[in-house]
């Protein structure tokens, strides 16, 4: 008795031992290739480096790697020209591009995918993405920071209360205050450096999972790719999500510093404070109260950092208790990570459009740093100097503050007699002593806001980030 026909769906290309077609629900909930045609260079890359290994290793020949290579480069320019047809039913990037490739040039393209699988192949093109995208994200850290630089350097004598607590604390110089964000984004592009350095090695060659018995040379990929190593286990290679977690903190903590800043500049530019003007291009109105200008930018800044932070722990929760090797969980580490990408990549471009559109009210700034007892740790510091114990020093400067705010006084406002009845140990020289400028010039421990600190400071990043004029 013959055997019952079978019906091959010959449209998937891993499709001979499947019996019925893929049901069309299946294709829809499956499909990638709505968010990762955006790794097409990267897998073009890929495989053509893949192609000219296999030639090299006698697996193709040469005249079918040439034809790879040039069906790949049509593929690309095609794409790249807006007439490329995606397919939803060939489900990713990997397998619409070799379906092409294969309907462009023949049986050569189906030798493509000698010695490999899609489970090596996403790493690979995730890596390269990543890597290349990683530095992206440190160039525009840098243009970041240098706007914060340029705004130092012009408003290098202002003085602003600085605060804990959100309650004033001490003066310092408004150059300081910027400068802090300059270090939290220095802080950024080194995690994104340490994380690309991580990343970079290459994984194809793990095929499925446990690697290949065809005579492939991974070294010579990976210097192809610029890869400076190859990984070290297919099991580990083709289940390993590490790097694209990675990405994505590095992405969060940029987006949570860039959220900081977001705050600060919603509180300073209202009423309360009015320590800022934002220009006008990058605020807006209401729709029913005509006066409001609003700091959307800064707002929707700080809105983003719920998404960029969600796109984590999404990607943790995926990864979280998956078995060895590959599962199809891992297809939904692209969506977040794009999807944080971008919103950080924006968000750092408009951060760096926003800075050079800051105008601050110094003469406010300045105003607010002459009140609340802000020189009352420079006082206890004085004492300090003539030898009283700090906590002595810290419990006569508090007796004083009080003394001032049942009269409704500043420590600037008490005569020096009525100083030295709380200590004799305070004498004339105390006067200067409680001035702003005393004070904030007086902060000379490295890191500190004293003017020629902060002048070190500004010489350093001007020099680093190559800031000449």
């Amino acid at each position: 008795m013959a055997d019952s026909p079978r019906r091959t769906p010959a449209a998937k290309l891993w499709g001979g031992r499947f019996a019925e077609a893929t049901a069309a629900s299946v294709e829809a909930f499956t499909a990638s290739i709505h968010y990762d045609a955006r790794l097409y260079r990267h897998d073009i890359a890929g495989s053509k480096a893949h192609a000219r290994m296999l030639a090299r290793q006698g697996l193709i020949s040469g005249e079918e790697c040439d034809a790879i290579l040039k069906g790949l480069d049509g593929i690309c320019a095609d794409i790249e020209a807006g007439t490329f047809v995606f397919r939803p039913d060939l489900e990713d990037i990997h397998m619409n591009i070799e379906k092409a490739l294969t309907e462009r040039i023949g049986a050569a393209g189906e030798k493509l995918h000698t010695a490999r699988s899609r489970n090596d192949q996403v790493s690979l093109d995730l890596r390269l993405y990543l890597r290349e995208e990683g530095e992206g994200l440190r160039r525009l850290l840098a243009e970041v920071q240098k706007g914060f630089v340029t705004l130092a350097r012009r408003h290098l004598g202002a003085v602003m209360p600085g605060y804990t607590h959100l309650q004033r604390a001490q003066p310092v110089l408004l150059a300081h205050h910027l400068l802090a964000y300059v270090e939290m984004f220095e802080r950024d592009r080194d995690r994104l450096a340490d994380c690309v350095r991580r990343l970079n090695v290459m994984p194809l060659g793990a095929a499925a999972m446990a690697g290949t018995g065809l005579p492939i040379d991974r070294e010579f990929v990976a210097a192809e790719l610029g890869f400076p190593a190859v990984t070290a286990n297919s099991m580990d290679t083709v289940g390993d999500r590490d790097f694209a977690m990675e990405f994505l903190f590095c992405c969060t903590v940029i987006q949570l510093h860039l959220s900081r800043l977001a705050e600060e500049l919603v509180l300073w530019a209202g009423r309360e404070f009015d320590f800022v003007e934002i220009g006008d291009r990058y605020c807006t109105g209401s729709s029913i109260m005509p006066q409001k200008k609003n700091p959307d930018i800064p707002e929707l800044i700080r809105g983003k950092t719920g998404r960029v932070t969600g796109s984590l722990m999404g990607l943790l929760m995926t990864v979280k208790g998956l078995p060895l090797t590959y599962n199809r969980d891992l297809q939904e580490d692209k969506e977040p990570v794009f999807d944080a990408l971008d919103t950080v990549r924006a968000s750092l471009s408009i951060t760096a459009e926003l800075l050079g559109n800051l105008s601050f009210k110094t003469d406010r700034m300045r105003a607010a740093a002459s009140g609340g007892f802000m020189t009352a740790t420079d006082l206890a510091d004085y004492l300090v100097q003539k030898n009283m114990p700090f906590r002595q020093a810290h419990g006569v400067v508090g007796r004083i503050v009080a003394h001032c705010q049942e009269r409704g006084q500043e420590l600037t406002d008490l005569k020096l007699e009525e100083l030295q009845s709380f200590s004799s140990l305070i004498d004339g020289d105390v006067l200067e002593v409680l001035k702003v400028e005393g004070s904030v010039n007086s902060r000379l421990s490295i890191g500190g806001t004293a003017r020629a600190r902060v002048e070190d400071a500004l010489r350093r990043l001007e020099k680093n980030l190559g800031i000449t004029g």
